[in-house]
């Protein structure tokens, strides 16, 4: 009789190895993995694939997912400005709802009863895999080794490695930090960064340079976008893949890009988390000014509010949420016309926003200026203002402090 089939989110690192011989051996499954790669920093996924391999799988999948996760994940991370808690633009949640979905493909592609993933039970990524699990198909079964076996700590997997005959690269201890990345950037935590007081080492970044040790000259460069999204860096066309690793060079060699914060998780705690988003940082500061001339003044504000809505739903693991997609729609409105060049000035670590431009920018040159030609007039606003203050004059003669209701 044959094993039923579980469909593993396999990195290759020491977790989901052991993953592969906990559901084998515990379970008694049989295990396809997939491996997706997202843009991380990683090498050697042959490598990685044979090593599943090895450990008696039924296949491993290595997916090339880099384009389709810029163009189909961070097309609308940007459209939405996507900064969780107006601070972090959004790394793993950005791409577990892609690696959901390719773990719900490959498990209908081999009839699958499960699919399972190695995320920790204090963090977000077990709420964003199974949201998206959920949401994709409601039938398949979800299976999270690391919360159900008695492996406490890093070192306990290491000793089950070895009783299980799972590879143990050399030096799988000596990393302090917890680490995740992708084409977006890069996540770090753990080890000497648990205390909110220990200002990070420098080990702890690799995307970005010391500010203190970046040329003494600024760099500036120009992105172009087409209906909000970036098309091309310094004149060159290319795919917005191409252009975030371009900006992940230039941003990260000024110093610009580092994040060190104390963030809200969706599982109650406070986590302290450091980040480089060199490239996501700076595509998002180029279009929001490029929104800031292009996108009418009351539907800019209202935008402004429902960002936040967008990044915390996506945060939150609800990537695949009709609340989402209809968040989606409203940005994907809102970027009709914003087309354009802005101009950056990267210098010691900052990155400013020194130029803009389009052919539909709202910034009428003539209605602006304080010249003597100004096309404004300014003897309209007497009579704005006076209906502008209506209610207010209305409230202050009935309600307000000098008024007789106030007095009595």
């Amino acid at each position: 009789m044959s094993k039923e089939k579980v469909v593993l989110a396999y990195s290759g690192g020491l977790d989901t190895s052991v993953c592969v011989k906990w559901l084998q051996d515990e379970k008694n499954l049989d295990v396809v993995c997939v491996c997706g790669n997202v843009g991380q920093e990683e090498t050697g996924l042959d490598a990685k694939k044979q090593k599943a391999l090895d450990l008696g799988v039924l296949d491993c999948q290595v997916l090339d997912l880099r384009d389709e996760f810029s163009d189909e994940f961070l097309t609308k991370a940007i459209a939405a400005n996507s900064m969780y808690e107006n601070r972090y633009p959004l790394l793993s949640a950005l791409s577990r709802p892609l690696l959901a979905k390719k773990l719900v493909e490959v498990a209908h592609e081999f009839g699958a009863t499960y699919v399972a993933h190695g995320c920790t039970g204090k963090g977000n990524d077990q709420v964003r895999f199974e949201a998206a699990v959920k949401a994709l198909d409601p039938e398949l079964k979800v299976i999270a080794p690391v919360r159900e076996w008695d492996l406490k700590c890093r070192p306990d997997e290491v000793a089950y490695a070895h009783a299980h005959n799972v590879p143990v690269p050399e030096g799988t201890n000596d990393n302090p930090y917890s680490i995740d990345d992708n084409l977006w950037g890069r996540a770090i935590e753990c080890g000497h960064l648990e205390d909110p007081w220990n200002e990070p080492l420098d080990d702890a970044w690799v995307m970005t340079k010391n500010p203190e040790d970046t040329p003494d000259a600024p760099t500036y460069t120009e992105i172009e976008f087409e209906a909000g999204k970036p098309v091309a860096v310094d004149g060159k066309k290319m795919k917005l893949s191409e252009i975030v690793i371009v900006l992940n060079k230039i941003s990260g060699d000024n110093g610009f890009g580092r994040l060190d914060l104390v963030e809200d998780r969706l599982v109650g705690l406070k986590s302290r988390e450091c980040y480089e988003v060199p490239g996501a940082l700076t595509l998002i500061t180029a279009h929001k000014a490029l929104e800031d001339i292009c996108v009418e003044g009351d539907l800019l504000k209202e935008k402004i509010k429902l960002e936040q809505d967008w990044a915390t739903a996506v945060y939150n693991g609800q990537w695949y949420s009709p609340l989402k997609n209809a968040l989606d729609a409203f940005m994907a409105d809102t970027q009709k016309f914003v087309t354009g060049t802005v101009r950056l000035k990267f210098f010691k670590g900052n990155c400013h926003v020194v130029g803009r431009k389009s052919p539909f920018s709202l910034y009428d040159y003539g209605l602006a200026t304080y010249d003597r030609d100004t096309t404004f007039d300014e003897k309209a606003s007497a009579g704005f203002i006076e209906i502008d203050t209506l209610s207010l004059k209305t409230w202050a003669k009935v309600q307000g402090p000098s008024s007789a209701a106030a007095q009595a």
